[in-house]
């Protein structure tokens, strides 16, 4: 789900236990809200995380739903994880495949793919909910060239944590002794967590790089409360815990290795090279999608999404890491 805000979000932090408070900045895309925590001004990239969107939540009536015509990526892998509702994805690969609340769909776009989001006629034939998460992730200049890749994985596939007044479940990377079934390709770690009402968890002490965003209810951090539609970025080594408010609290963790090289950031392009974004820029103007660098999805393959014009005057915006 891509869209280039006019503004970046909100970064502002006192509390000495955080490098950066986030503040999304929300838009509209026709009928359900998309919140963006990363990139933003003061902070690009959470270990390999470089785009943070919370969709929704969403109501539909009869007939509604989403339309993510068909779009191009390169250099990233982009994750969509679902609390509520379900949508079918169609890439240039041949995939077709629904996503239901708990699953995890990861495409690893590499040199390039195309790929488009609908609600299916199935779920427009009655009202429905939309509530998820949708990530990309960087791809380490090694292997931002390699063949598109697609994996869809099941709840019951993902590892669950379980404790008093906690649950969560690891939907990509390593942490608290499980492994995502998830083909990493850098070290990461990114969780569903819902704890109770004054439950608390710790952050994982193993990774570099630590983000916590809260989309229900409020956490206390270091004595200070911090309410839903936040993300917090922690410092490096600091043993810290998030416990949950009167009314409990669902976040997503993430983090991992930070990146060691530059990335340029431009419209759903994101590489290490500049002139990789503008080659990619050229070939989807094309529109060749018989013999050029992009294909349209198998059974979506009548319209796409062009590069808005007021993007083409622009030029990659760097991302120092």
């Amino acid at each position: 789900m891509s869209w280039n805000p006019t503004q970046g979000p909100d970064c502002r932090s006192e509390n000495t236990a955080l490098e950066t408070l986030i503040i999304p900045r929300a838009r509209d895309l026709g009928g359900f809200e998309v919140r963006r925590a990363l990139p933003s001004v003061k902070r690009q990239l959470v270990g390999p995380f470089i785009f943070f969107d919370q969709v929704g939540p969403a109501e539909f009536i009869t007939e509604g739903g989403i339309d993510i015509r068909p779009h191009p990526h390169i250099g990233l892998g982009t994750v969509t994880y679902l609390y509520q509702g379900e949508f079918e994805h169609r890439d240039s690969l041949g995939t077709h495949q629904m996503i239901y609340p708990g699953e995890v769909n990861w495409m690893v776009a590499g040199r390039g793919v195309t790929h488009s989001e609908r609600t299916s006629k199935e779920t427009r034939a009655r009202q429905s909910k939309l509530f998820g998460v949708q990530t990309w992730l960087a791809l380490p200049e090694t292997h931002e060239d390699l063949p598109p890749d697609f994996e869809h994985h099941k709840q019951s596939a993902l590892p669950h944590i379980e404790d008093e007044g906690v649950s969560a479940r690891l939907i990509l990377g390593s942490a608290y002794g499980e492994t995502s079934p998830v083909s990493m390709l850098s070290e990461t770690f990114y969780l569903d967590l819902q704890l109770a009402p004054g439950a608390s968890f710790p952050l994982p002490d193993d990774h570099e790089d630590r983000g916590v965003y809260i989309t229900q209810g409020s956490v206390d951090v270091a004595g200070d409360t911090f309410d839903q539609g936040r993300m917090m970025v922690f410092r490096p080594g600091d043993q810290l815990s998030v416990r949950a408010g009167p009314l409990g609290a669902r976040l997503m963790l993430l983090g991992g290795a930070t990146m060691n090289e530059d990335r340029y950031i431009w419209w759903n392009f994101v590489s290490s090279s500049k002139e990789k974004i503008e080659s990619a820029t050229r070939e989807w103007n094309t529109a060749d999608w018989t013999n050029g660098a992009f294909h349209l999805p198998p059974g979506d393959d009548q319209e796409f999404i062009p590069i808005p014009d007021e993007l083409e005057r622009t030029r990659p915006r760097l991302a120092r890491v």
